[in-house]
């Protein structure tokens, strides 16, 4: 089933997310090759797709996982999380319909 990871950032977390971003997208693309990932990316912090010094307010991915239990490791393990940027992670199961 799919779960959708929505997180949020600590204030001020540009610094933190930049440390950790090779581990993270290494753990992306993992889901990628396995054919488990739907959709990963940043929520800008303002409206735009390049915010800068502004930095991002979060991030979504969605992707497959066995069980919500599952789903919910992952996301605990993510170096965004045990690296101090996100300040709250939701995991839910999410159902595709379109496109």
């Amino acid at each position: 089933m799919w779960y959708a990871i929505i997180s949020e950032d600590i204030e001020n977390s540009l610094e933190k997310r930049a440390a950790a971003r090779p581990e993270h997208l290494n753990r992306l693309e993992q889901l990628e090759a396995a054919g488990r990932l739907l959709l990963a990316g940043p929520h800008p912090s303002i409206d735009t797709e390049a915010p800068g010094q502004a930095g991002f307010s979060g991030s979504l991915v969605i992707a497959e996982f066995n069980s919500l239990k599952d789903a919910q490791k992952w996301a605990d393990e993510d170096p965004y999380k045990t690296g101090g940027v996100y300040r709250r992670v939701v995991v839910k199961p999410f159902k595709k319909v379109l496109p």
